[in-house]
């Protein structure tokens, strides 16, 4: 076979519906002439990722941000391509996401110890549901299966996580644990930091909390919190511990609060 002849995949009924739908877009012969003689075949791939992303484009706000988080980063796209969520790219949802809230200066001095990522209407449940079986802990009789927390789908934002836990956080109380964090800190809710433990993995095959729990902001009861960690070959688990305990293997998330 020829190395010009590309393996087919449309049928040609497809490709004509797909043509007439361009051209009544627009497309011109000189239009489609620049699509076939780009170099790298760029033009098509760049069409073809915009389809891939439901019609997303980055703002330039969300591609500088990128470009300084590198790995770090779990934006849009990332959402489209590992959770599948197109249905809340809604006006509400760009407007809220097309600026990053955070300084070049705050993501510069968080690039290295900090996930930047944006948030869609998914309640922990439903990341468990969307994500490989094999990355929660467990499923029908998860203990979390029951609690509010684990079914409140939260909002679209932008949250820069820490990948670790405060420093010297563990074998504290709350109380103790809170007054580790400074005034730009905040502990993040299990959805958030569930959210980007899963969905960092997915991007990047890094494990966030591999051998530690730790608290969230998630209320269980009274006297209890959400914690989340341990997110080891047996999968992600989301639990809960007693505010006045301490424990060395229970330390505190943060996460940076917005400009």
């Amino acid at each position: 076979m020829s190395k010009d002849v590309v393996s087919r995949s449309l049928s040609v009924h497809k490709e004509h519906e797909v043509l007439l739908k361009l051209e009544a877009a627009g497309l011109t012969d000189e239009l489609a002439q620049k699509v076939i003689g780009s170099k790298d075949n760029d033009l098509a791939t760049k069409v073809v990722r915009l389809i891939q992303n439901g019609g997303f484009e980055a703002t330039s706000s969300q591609k500088r941000a990128r470009e300084i988080m590198g790995n770090n980063f779990f934006g849009v796209e990332e959402n489209f391509k590992h959770f599948g969520i197109y249905y809340a790219m809604g006006p509400d949802a760009r407007k809220a996401l097309s600026e990053v809230p955070f300084t070049e200066e705050v993501l510069q001095a968080h690039k290295d110890t900090h996930v930047l990522v944006a948030t869609f209407p998914l309640s922990i449940l439903d990341i468990r549901s969307k994500a490989p079986r094999s990355l929660f802990y467990r499923h029908e009789d998860a203990w979390c299966n029951s609690q509010r927390f684990a079914k409140d789908k939260g909002e679209v934002a932008w949250h820069l996580v820490r990948k670790t836990p405060v420093q010297n956080s563990t074998n504290r109380t709350w109380s103790d644990q809170q007054s580790l964090l400074s005034q730009d800190e905040e502990t993040p809710t299990a959805r958030v930091l569930t959210y980007t433990i899963i969905g960092h993995f997915l991007a990047t095959g890094e494990r966030l909390f591999e051998h530690i729990y730790v608290r969230t902001s998630s209320v269980v009861s009274d006297d209890d919190g959400g914690s989340v960690g341990y997110f080891g070959s047996g999968g992600l688990r989301v639990d809960s511990r007693w505010d006045d305990g301490r424990s060395g293997d229970l330390g505190v998330s943060s996460s940076r609060k917005s400009n």
